[in-house]
């Protein structure tokens, strides 16, 4: 299946402050962009969730990272770079981002998805990828289209267990949001979350979760 049109519908949507249902390189999730302030609040409340906890957003790669936080840490170039597995870094001074997308200490957190060795050294050669990509080679392409950060939030009901493949989430879940991507680019999502490692300026390291 050609990327192309489903990238493009997507983010038209995202463009006009919808939300969408899509594959990311962990689970899949609910998202917006993170710079649109009306569409986050409706993702806190498809989830039933409160606007006091914080969201994990994606972005397509340090430079983008860099234009919505104030200071990245230089430890935080080096985990981006060496990881293997799907990471979230919490930087403090988010900056550009809606406020309701920001948590209350004014730290962000974001990851870049993760996408496997032989996409990655494909993507330069690719204006424009197509064919059935990976959940993180998608994602990433969809955010650069994007031009913004995009809302990845698990794909359920506060509270409730997250569904670790598409067939677990909820038609709830499914009819609220205004596009659901095709299937298809699910392939590579682990069904599992992502690391989490909160930053501080001083070169603090704190695992939050392993």
């Amino acid at each position: 299946m050609d990327s192309t049109p489903i990238i493009q519908e997507a983010v038209r949507i995202l463009r006009e402050g919808g939300v969408i249902l899509y594959p990311t390189d962990t689970v899949w999730g609910i998202g917006c962009d993170a710079t649109n302030e009306k569409a986050v609040a409706r993702v806190f409340e498809i989830k039933r969730r409160s606007e006091a906890k914080s969201l994990v957003l994606l972005a397509c790669d340090l430079d983008m990272v860099a234009r919505h936080v104030k200071t990245i840490p230089s430890i935080a170039i080096d985990l981006v770079e060496v990881n293997d597995a799907p990471m979230t870094i919490i930087y403090p001074g988010a900056q550009y981002l809606a406020p309701n997308a920001v948590a209350e200490d004014g730290s962000v957190g974001i990851r870049i998805p993760l996408v496997p060795e032989e996409e990655e050294e494909e993507a330069p050669r690719k204006a424009a990828p197509k064919g059935n990509l990976t959940a993180g080679a998608f994602c990433r392409e969809l955010v650069r289209r994007l031009r913004h950060p995009l809302v990845s939030t698990s794909a359920n009901i506060s509270g409730e267990p997250t569904p670790g493949s598409f067939a677990e989430i909820s038609e709830e879940i499914k009819a609220a949001v205004d596009y659901v991507v095709p299937k298809p680019f699910g392939n590579g999502a682990t069904g599992r979350s992502s690391q989490i490692i909160k930053l501080g300026l001083g070169g603090e390291v704190e695992i939050l979760r392993p």
